[in-house]
């Protein structure tokens, strides 16, 4: 590793490294295995959410509310997998350990943005479902293409400009001691507690972001579930029961996102390195590839597209061949 100039520090410049060391894994054997499955994960994931996207975009029937609020999820899905997958494998299965300082603020960005999105876009889902269930007969009203496109491009703005102002604070840190990132990519929490001046900006964002990416969306998830209880409650038990398969899918996908991260976040630094990067890597890299699986298997309206599609297909096939 190239040395840092401390003294430029003390002349009060600020202080960048040419690069920074993603350790990773510290003392587990045959980590390749597990570089492998997230190639396998990724695969699947841009398999899946691309073909959420190719069904939502071509049948008109899917081009509702609840769809383009599934649509937007797909793309955070496949985007963030993307900007943090193929990075983890280029790092740790084929050993390039060192990442420019550019390219590490760069991926930051990314990988946290997306992230943010997913957790939005769940927040999203479940006030879909919320009005969907609370108030059936004024849905159309309230919920409209043009008010959930609407919502999510506010929200794509405020999560970019969120992660942008974190990177940027990172941006005036100096670095005049170690470059080694103890984990598997570059990490906001744990680079800022590297550097050598006054990182208080950085320590507010990483107790403020938090709450505005997990706590609030998970709070408001659990207020909306919280209505749709007592709605159901005051319905027939088999108006109840198909009330509550429309949720089944949205709830599988707020338990795969938030309860590993609720772990991670419950023990916090008493939880090991490895565990944790286990723990958080696949909390990020397991639920896009499952999203797709869960709204193609639990959702009628959207098998109902894929059996429309398959039997266009056949006819078509069937009409080639005479």
């Amino acid at each position: 590793m190239s040395p840092l100039n401390s003294a430029d520090f003390t002349n009060g410049s600020i202080v960048h490294p040419d690069f920074f060391y993603i350790s990773g894994f510290a003392g587990i054997p045959h980590t390749n295995y597990y570089y492998i499955f997230l190639g396998f994960v990724y695969a699947v994931t841009v398999l899946g959410n691309t073909f959420v996207m190719f069904m939502i975009y071509t049948d008109r029937r899917l081009h509702s509310p609840k769809y383009i609020a599934v649509f937007n999820l797909a793309l955070s899905d496949l985007c963030g997998s993307t900007a943090f997958i193929p990075q983890l494998i280029d790092t740790f299965l084929f050993k390039s350990h060192l990442i420019s300082f550019e390219v590490c603020l760069t991926n930051m960005f990314f990988v946290l943005d997306f992230l943010t999105m997913q957790s939005f876009t769940l927040t999203v889902l479940s006030y879909d479902r919320c009005i969907a269930i609370c108030f059936p007969l004024r849905y159309n009203e309230i919920v409209t293409n043009k008010s959930v496109l609407l919502i999510t491009a506010i929200l794509w703005i405020i999560a970019g400009t969120a992660i942008l102002i974190a990177v940027i604070f990172v941006n005036t840190l100096s670095f005049c001691k170690s470059t080694v990132v103890h984990s598997y990519f570059c990490d906001h929490g744990i680079i800022h507690r590297m550097a050598c001046n006054d990182n208080t900006p950085s320590s507010v964002i990483v107790w403020s972001h938090p709450i505005m990416i997990f706590w609030l969306p998970s709070i408001s998830i659990v207020v909306t579930y919280i209505c749709i209880a007592r709605a159901l409650l005051k319905i027939t038990a088999s108006e109840r029961l198909k009330a509550m398969k429309t949720c089944t899918s949205h709830l599988i996908l707020v338990s795969v996102f938030y309860l590993p991260m609720s772990i991670s976040v419950a023990l916090g630094s008493s939880m090991h390195p490895n565990a944790r990067i286990i723990n958080m890597s696949l909390a990020t890299v397991l639920p896009p590839m499952l999203n797709p699986i869960i709204y193609s298997l639990n959702t009628e309206e959207f098998t109902e597209s894929i059996k429309k599609l398959y039997r266009r297909k056949t006819i078509h096939i069937t009409v080639r061949k005479n």
